[in-house]
């Protein structure tokens, strides 16, 4: 594997980058198209408010410009890796719930959840390309939800597709940062970023 500041490593992070940004504007997509259906066939308000969803990562991040390449990675791989255990759940749940009465619906967030599981592991690809390796699962997994009423479990499933409509834009921003020419998964600024 070439040293991640080599020209070859950059081409390939750059590579990564681009297929990862087209990969997160196809999943936001499909997300925005779930959403709508998702509302529709759950009797929801389109513009519910939700609280916080417990598990579900926030896109919203502090200092977003201070953070390294590798920080951005690390928490874009956390959030998809959350985001792919709660979606299957959310499908494991739906097909208790409607069987396979409303198989469109379950078609859509299993697709969406392949991707997903696609772009977690394009993430996991661009931490080796950088030179670590991705932290191993933690096996806590999304967390219990059979406390949850019906309604409850809607609005969660909700909450979590809002957000991970968030977190797509978010990963396309923070690809675009990684794949700019200075080195961004450095801890330490390049020359022509110093102060």
């Amino acid at each position: 594997m070439a040293a991640p500041d080599s020209p070859s490593a950059a081409l390939q992070r750059r590579d990564l980058c681009s297929r990862g940004i087209r990969l997160a504007g196809k999943m936001r997509s499909d997300v925005v198209d779930l959403l709508d259906t998702y509302v529709e066939r759950q009797g929801l308000d389109a513009s519910a408010s939700v609280a916080a969803v417990e598990g579900v990562p926030v896109a919203a991040a502090e200092r977003w410009d201070e953070q390294t390449g590798t920080q951005r990675l690390l928490e874009n791989l956390a959030a998809y890796r959350a985001f792919r255990a709660l979606l299957a759940q959310m499908l494991e749940e739906q097909r208790e719930q409607l069987g396979e009465a409303d198989a469109a619906l379950g078609r859509a967030l299993a697709a969406v959840l392949l991707q997903v599981s696609a772009f977690t592991y394009h993430l996991e690809e661009l931490l080796r390309l950088e030179s670590r390796g991705p932290p191993s699962e933690e096996a806590a997994g999304p967390p219990p939800a059979s406390h949850l009423s019906l309604f409850e479990r809607k609005l969660r499933g909700l909450g979590v597709l809002r957000e991970l409509a968030q977190w797509a834009v978010r990963s396309t921003r923070d690809l675009r940062q990684l794949a700019k020419p200075s080195p961004g998964s450095s801890s330490d600024p390049s020359p022509a970023e110093s102060p």
